[in-house]
């Protein structure tokens, strides 16, 4: 969230742009996390699964909004 408010705040698209694929690639960090909760006995694979999902969809609506943004760009 905190790359995308950076980004917002850049004064143009393509900055825009940059900083949703640093929140979008900072959601496979992200995606990192679970496992080691899962491998240390903190979650169970229910939960894994849930929280892999979740951060996943997330990623796919930021991809959603940089593919949006790029072709509003192009009019």
């Amino acid at each position: 969230m905190s790359n995308i408010a950076e980004g917002f705040d850049g004064g143009s698209d393509p900055e825009f742009r940059r900083f949703l694929r640093i929140a979008k690639r900072s959601g496979t960090e992200v995606k990192s996390h679970p496992y080691v909760a899962l491998d240390q006995g903190y979650v169970a694979q229910g939960t894994f699964n849930e929280l892999y999902e979740l951060v996943s969809e997330v990623q796919k609506v930021i991809g959603g909004f940089i593919r949006y943004l790029r072709g509003s760009s192009a009019k």
